[in-house]
């Protein structure tokens, strides 16, 4: 979509096909259990750590159907464009704000990788192990129960419709 159609109005924005999902996703990632429960530091860095899980079993359930497959890159678009304004709100300058989404970026994909490997195998002490190196934790950590958690959204993720996830209801 070029800038002058976007600021025109003529066409409309191809991200808003995901944009439900994408907020489905933030919504899900911010469940007061992953906190209380589980142990996720209930901090920026804890919170990252849960929106990346969150849109990571998204993006892999997408992967599994060949029609909604190639939406991924559109909800990569919106996590890229929320981590900007976070940054940038945060106080992140302009020069060095690329530079911090690429890192963002590395994460998403890191963690998605682990979960496509350790989800396929469903072994639940890899899946904790995972966890363990890749969240950060509060002082009552529960990796254990964080999987437990992860893999009943990803079979939630995985019983639903291509309408409904993308529609985000799932979870």
């Amino acid at each position: 979509m070029s800038f002058l159609s976007r600021l025109l109005g003529t066409q409309a924005d191809p991200t808003d096909q995901v944009r439900p999902l994408w907020h489905r996703v933030v919504e899900l990632s911010r469940s007061p259990e992953f906190y209380a429960t589980h142990g996720v530091a209930d901090t920026v860095d804890g919170r990252f750590d849960m929106i990346v899980h969150m849109l990571s079993l998204a993006m892999l359930r997408m992967e599994a159907s060949p029609d909604i497959a190639p939406l991924t890159a559109r909800l990569t678009e919106l996590f890229v464009e929320d981590m900007d304004g976070q940054l940038r709100e945060s106080g992140v300058g302009d020069v060095v704000v690329g530079k911090h989404v690429g890192k963002l970026m590395g994460a998403l994909g890191g963690r998605m990788g682990a979960l496509r490997r350790v989800l396929a195998t469903g072994d639940d002490a890899q899946l904790a192990e995972v966890l363990q190196r890749n969240v950060h934790w509060s002082d009552t950590p529960d990796p254990a129960g964080l999987g437990a958690a992860l893999k009943a959204l990803a079979a939630d993720f995985a019983g639903r419709s291509d309408e409904d996830v993308l529609a985000g209801r799932i979870g």
